[in-house]
């Protein structure tokens, strides 16, 4: 029997009749239907399908053409800019204090240098025991244990203990050896003369800018190329510099370099302040002056300061009174109102002027002299110090061309030199002048000045007639010597022809011989030209003069032949006495024997004697009770007289506010054309003064 099996008749054969994947379906799930046979709509979806596919394909294929060639293009042209940016985001720069170039005097000693110095920083990340740590700082370093503590806790990678330490505070730290604590060395501000012209140098701040005086003035010229640090932000933003701050390279600045004499300006502020001391001062100022150049060679001003330690002073003591302050001259203006007569033509020296006795009467007002005076020459009507004598040639010399002499000689008027807050004085317009006011202001009452004003007036004396612009800046040098600014003498103006200063310095001459105010102003083998001047202040709470407060002032120059120095010495509110003669002639003539020994001049007469102490009833003079009735011509005492703001950027016109004490609304733009109130007005401190700014070529609206 045969064991192979044959289909049934009219079976096909499997092989032949089944696909293999219906064979596989059919073994493993069972019978299955037959596959049916492709239709014309299956042909037509697959053709459907694949022009899908070869669109999708095509627009990939662009898509990824283009962002390949904006890639590129990022690449090359992007580059820098995106690397930019990234740096932004990552990385952050840190601007340390800058070096500042040095200011010297005329002979090159330092005034003011910039030395390096240890600050200490840390990373609290660093920080084992950050208690610990705060409390080894506080003991070095002086500080407060729980403020350190917080800023330790910080988190942050950097944070800054304490800046500009001493040299003992930075070996402190050395010795704690504390983990992440490091030192780095910064630029400071030094003044190695410290309180040496202190108020004309100024001072600078921690970020290393000018803040006062000529530090402030010549900021852009003192200041190098800043120096940057840079560290890396972390995911937090926190900063991290890996490498610690490293030592800042000390850069190639410019300098600047002063007309003031340091030596001279030692002796002014010596003898300043220990007038200030004898004589109970409130205040006071010397301006020590070349009056053939107009070079300051010394600028004092009491109470002084520290400008290292700068913080610890106020306001008051860092005022540059020779500068900022003005005061009523008194006797000295008489100066100038005989110059204006004797240049005038109108009265010969030898013109004699009856003094009624002491008390002459304008309208209702009396005009006093401290002695009784009858019949004076000119000469002895300044010797005397004679109010009444100079109340009558003021009136044959009449307002307009008074008033006109004292603008000349540059009152009213800013000297322009480049410290900041210099005030004009005040000098009303003759129109608005009283008969009596034209007596006052003849001696020194309803005007005021500034020390430098006065100095450089008298400088018009002593120079044979010609106003010199004051110089307290000579030049600005360069780091390899090249000259980058130049300052050289500069005569303003014509005042009187060389006669007219001739005669009036030998009146002068005769104020400190014998029998004038100014004898304590003698000195031994030199002629002396000089002018005393006492004048009483006015009431800080009500019209009129104060009884018992004064400004004792003394200005001069020497030798009266041949000058070389002319010394304005002004002293404020002296109790012990309120003479000028008393107060103020001693402190000129001190600095007078000093300087003119370390500046080498030769005696006139050699061997001459020491002059004998001065008659103290020669040294009284008209200030006392000068006028009475006359109404209050100036601001009172503690108030403030309006600047003139027109023609100031808005920047300086904030900055005069500032000194002044002021505030300043500020409406428009450009430069200064009007204000409210008018300029000389007095005002309270803190006032508010309006300015209006306009453009250059700006059409008013």
């Amino acid at each position: 029997m045969s064991n192979v099996r044959v289909p049934p008749s009219g079976a096909a054969p499997a092989a032949a009749s089944e696909s293999l994947g219906a064979r596989l379906r059919r073994l493993f799930h069972g019978e299955v239907k037959p596959a049916r046979a492709r239709s014309a709509a299956d042909d037509a979806h697959a053709v459907t399908v694949r022009r899908r596919m070869l669109a999708l394909a095509a627009f990939l294929g662009v898509g990824l053409a283009y962002l390949a060639v904006r890639a590129a293009e990022l690449q090359i042209e992007w580059a820098p800019t995106l690397q930019e940016m990234a740096n932004e985001q990552h990385w952050r720069e840190f601007q340390p204090p800058v070096w500042r170039g040095p200011i010297v005097d005329r002979n090159g000693a330092a005034l003011a240098l910039t030395v390096d110095v240890d600050s200490v920083f840390a990373n609290p990340k660093d920080q084992k025991d950050p208690d610990v740590a705060a409390e080894g700082l506080a003991r070095a370093l002086g500080m407060d244990v729980r403020a350190l503590a917080l800023r330790l806790h910080s988190g942050s990678r950097f944070v800054w203990i304490k800046r500009l330490v001493t040299p003992a505070e930075a070996d402190a730290v050395r010795k704690l050896a504390l983990p992440g604590v490091q030192l780095t060395r910064e630029p400071k501000r030094f003044y190695p003369g410290r309180n040496i012209a202190a108020h004309l140098v100024g001072f600078v701040g921690y970020d290393s800018r000018g803040l006062d005086g000529l530090e402030h003035e010549y900021d852009a010229a003192l200041r190098s190329e800043p120096r940057v640090w840079r560290g890396v932000r972390d995911a937090r933003g926190r900063m991290v510099f890996t490498d610690g701050l490293g030592r800042v390279e000390v850069p190639q600045e410019q300098r600047v370099e002063l007309a003031i004499d340091r030596t001279i300006q030692f002796m002014a502020e010596q003898e300043l302040a220990a007038a200030l001391a004898a004589f109970e001062g409130r205040a006071g100022s010397v301006v020590v002056m070349d009056p053939h150049t107009g070079e300051v060679l010394a600028l004092a001003n009491g109470p002084t300061y520290d400008p290292n330690r700068y913080a610890e002073f106020d306001a008051d003591e860092r005022r540059n009174r020779s500068i900022t302050d003005r005061f009523e001259p008194g006797s000295t203006l008489k100066i100038f109102t005989m110059a204006a007569l004797l240049d005038a033509g109108l009265v010969p020296l030898e013109e004699q002027v009856y003094c009624e006795d002491g008390v002459y009467a304008i309208g209702d007002y009396k005009i006093h002299d401290a002695h009784r005076n009858e019949w004076l020459t000119l000469t002895q009507c300044l010797q005397r110090s004679s109010n009444v004598c100079l109340a009558k040639l003021a009136g044959v010399l009449g307002k307009g061309r008074l008033y006109d002499a004292l603008r000349r000689f540059g009152f009213g008027e800013r000297t322009g030199v480049p410290v900041p807050g210099e005030t004009s004085g005040q000098l009303r317009h003759y129109s608005k002048w009283y008969e009596v006011d034209l007596a006052a202001i003849s001696f020194g009452q309803g005007i005021s000045v500034s020390n430098l004003q006065l100095a450089t007036a008298v400088s018009v004396v002593a120079n044979g007639g010609v106003l010199m612009r004051p110089i307290l800046v000579r030049r600005v040098l360069g780091a390899d010597g090249r000259l980058v600014a130049d300052y050289p003498p500069t005569a303003r103006r014509r005042v009187i022809d060389e006669r007219t200063a001739r005669l009036v310095a030998s009146m002068l001459i005769s104020v400190t011989e014998e029998g004038g105010t100014g004898t304590e102003a003698r000195i031994a083998g030199f002629d002396v030209a000089g002018k005393t001047g006492t004048a009483q202040k006015a009431n800080p709470d009500a019209p009129g003069y104060s009884k018992d407060k004064w400004t004792a002032s003394f200005v001069g120059f020497v030798p009266a032949e041949d000058p070389r120095l002319v010394i304005s010495v002004s002293i404020d509110e002296p109790v012990i006495n309120h003479y000028g003669g008393i107060v103020a002639a001693p402190v000129f003539r001190r600095i007078a024997e000093r300087a003119l020994r370390y500046l080498g001049v030769a005696p006139q007469r050699p061997g001459e004697p020491a002059p004998a102490p001065a008659d103290e009833d020669d040294a009284v003079e008209g200030g006392a009770l000068a006028v009475t009735g006359v109404p209050l011509a100036l601001p009172a005492a503690g108030m403030i007289e309006v600047p003139d703001f027109t023609g100031e950027t808005i920047r300086a016109a904030l900055g005069i506010a500032r000194d002044f004490g002021l505030e300043l609304l500020v409406r428009g733009a450009g430069l200064g054309v009007s204000q409210d109130p008018r300029p000389g007005t007095g005002i309270a401190p803190g006032a508010t003064v309006t300015v209006e700014f306009e453009l250059p070529g700006e059409e008013p609206q």
